[in-house]
């Protein structure tokens, strides 16, 4: 027989890895896998283009419809110029928490729903336990759909998918969808005293970059439809994260980069945004091609999330409120994979432990009185299954 591992013993092996987005999760895959494979339990793997990445999922249980997908991130985002008290990459308790990167975004998560395979399997479950695994959440959530696809095309069909994001075990039904864009402005340099020979990129950017604050004060002064209205905010919001470019003081700027990020509710379509923006573009493109035709703007699409809609009589709903006992009303700003998922077909709720707040701060924590909530809701959900 397997040795069992504790929720606790897992959660330190996970976040001794480094798995910041930039690098590679291969070296916490293959312990996650090998780790499932001593309890006889087969995962597949779905690579990245240069199979530098990959995502993860298996089944536990019978091969029949109706289970159960549990779905968390292995990524973590950086923990570089931040101030931590302690090694980030090893977990330490202290007056009741879990300090570590990652241990509520989401490992915590992730760690629970392993520790529930060896309970799953001793209660012969009847219908199965699926875990999903995926890389790249944190610069888009780009990793998940070839996984959630594959699933789709291979298991037999949950009836609920469980995103495990920090919401304090709160049953969250809706989010916001996103997109983003890397823009490069390409301008033509000239001495600044014959600005007008010349395109300064950053100046052709900086309307574009205005356009978010103009659209989010339009926005905000709008009433906001009935769906909107549980959000905080409860509208649509643009923001423009980085911006870089330009030589000196006195030479118009060749080249401005900047990325900006759409936040859409639930009820508006991503696409209509994108192309009131697209629009923007092209007129600052006509009116710096007028000077300088080799002069242009390129979008690059770097990521893109469907909201999660609240559902009528959704079953992952049901099932998470009867774990939870929660009967709130909860929707968040911040995108997930639970939209990807539902987007797939799946009922799809986030909940898991933790608060948001705490992630990606420096000295992240998980509370150790919300770890334990959480094995209890694992063991609940067994029950269920049995």
């Amino acid at each position: 027989m397997p040795a069992r591992l504790s929720p606790r013993q897992i959660l330190d092996r996970l976040v001794a890895f480094p798995t910041v987005s930039r690098d590679s999760n291969l070296p916490l895959i293959d312990w996650v896998e090998d780790y499932l494979d001593s309890h006889d339990v087969t995962a597949q793997r779905v690579w990245n283009a240069d199979r530098t990445k990959a995502s993860l999922y298996a089944q536990i249980g019978p091969a029949v419809a109706g289970g159960v997908i549990l779905s968390g991130h292995t990524d973590v985002v950086p923990v570089d110029r931040q101030p931590w008290s302690s090694d980030p990459w090893t977990v330490t308790e202290r007056d009741g928490r879990l300090y570590g990167r990652g241990t509520c975004d989401m490992k915590g998560f992730v760690a629970l729903a392993l520790a529930a395979v060896p309970l799953a399997l001793a209660a012969d479950i009847k219908r199965p336990l699926q875990l999903a695994l995926s890389h790249d959440e944190e610069v888009g959530c780009t990793g998940a759909p070839a996984m959630i696809a594959e699933m789709a095309r291979r298991l037999p069909r949950a009836a609920a998918v469980i995103v495990g994001e920090p919401s304090r075990f709160s049953v969250v039904t809706g989010h916001k969808g996103g997109t983003g864009f890397k823009v490069h402005v390409k301008g033509h340099e000239v001495h600044s005293s014959l600005i007008h020979t010349g395109v300064s990129a950053i100046m052709a950017a900086a309307p574009l970059i205005d356009f978010a604050n103009r659209v989010n004060a339009a926005n905000a002064a709008r009433p906001p439809a009935a769906l909107a209205q549980l959000f905080d905010p409860p509208w649509t919001t643009l923001h423009v994260g980085m911006v870089e470019g330009g030589t000196a003081h006195n030479i118009t700027a060749a080249d401005c980069r900047f990325s900006i990020e759409f936040r859409v509710v639930p009820g508006e379509d991503i696409e209509d945004r994108v192309a009131e923006f697209a629009g923007q573009v092209a007129r600052a493109v006509g009116t710096m091609q007028a000077i300088r035709p080799e002069t242009g703007i390129t979008l690059e699409r770097f990521f893109s999330v469907p909201p999660l809609r609240p559902e009528a009589k959704g079953a992952a709903e049901a099932l998470v409120r009867r774990l939870t006992g929660d009967n709130g009303i909860h929707v968040v700003s911040y995108g997930t994979e639970a939209g990807q998922f539902q987007a797939e077909g799946y009922s799809a709720v986030v909940c898991g432990p933790g608060d948001i707040a705490q992630a990606h701060q420096p000295d992240e924590y998980l509370e150790l009185s919300q770890f334990n909530t959480g094995w209890s809701f694992m063991q609940r959900l067994v029950a269920v299954l049995t």
